[in-house]
């Protein structure tokens, strides 16, 4: 099977893992030459609240794909990949995390996803949930787990 497009999602706590999940991806992408969709996925909440951030004008209707674009966490990544010569594209998607990365995935016919997270105990995952643990059970393909040391 061959590798031509992997989804690298990230969410609102993955700005500190950028390095990694960038190298991760780049292991992969850089000697199958996929392409990257880089997807930031926001849930209605955190959108209003990076558009409030971005400063954006209030008389226009910002689309997802362009947040993503001007979000630092994409931006870092974008820099990341650009080093690498991989190229990539951008998405942006409002939703629940997993359910929206699970569609992502659909969407864009991916090959891979990738996915940032932090070692969780096992009554941490009953308690508050998994969004990595979602897209792994969920995902139309194979998900790789980059974790936090």
């Amino acid at each position: 099977m061959a590798i031509e497009t992997i989804l690298l999602a990230v969410g609102p706590g993955d700005a500190d893992r950028t390095g990694k999940l960038a190298s991760a991806v780049a292991d992969v992408a850089g000697p199958t030459g996929a392409t990257v969709v880089l997807a930031h996925v926001f849930t209605d909440d955190e959108f209003d609240d990076v558009i409030d951030q971005l400063d954006y004008d209030p008389s226009g209707q910002p689309n997802s794909d362009e947040v993503a674009a001007r979000h630092a966490t994409i931006r870092s990544l974008s820099s990341a990949l650009d080093r690498e010569d991989i190229g990539y594209s951008v998405r942006g998607a409002i939703g629940e995390h997993g359910e929206t990365i699970v569609k992502l995935a659909e969407d864009v016919n991916a090959d891979g996803v990738f996915v940032g997270g932090r070692k969780r105990s096992p009554t941490g995952k009953a308690v508050f949930g998994s969004t990595a643990q979602e897209v792994m059970l969920s995902a139309p393909c194979p998900v790789t787990f980059v974790r936090d040391d």
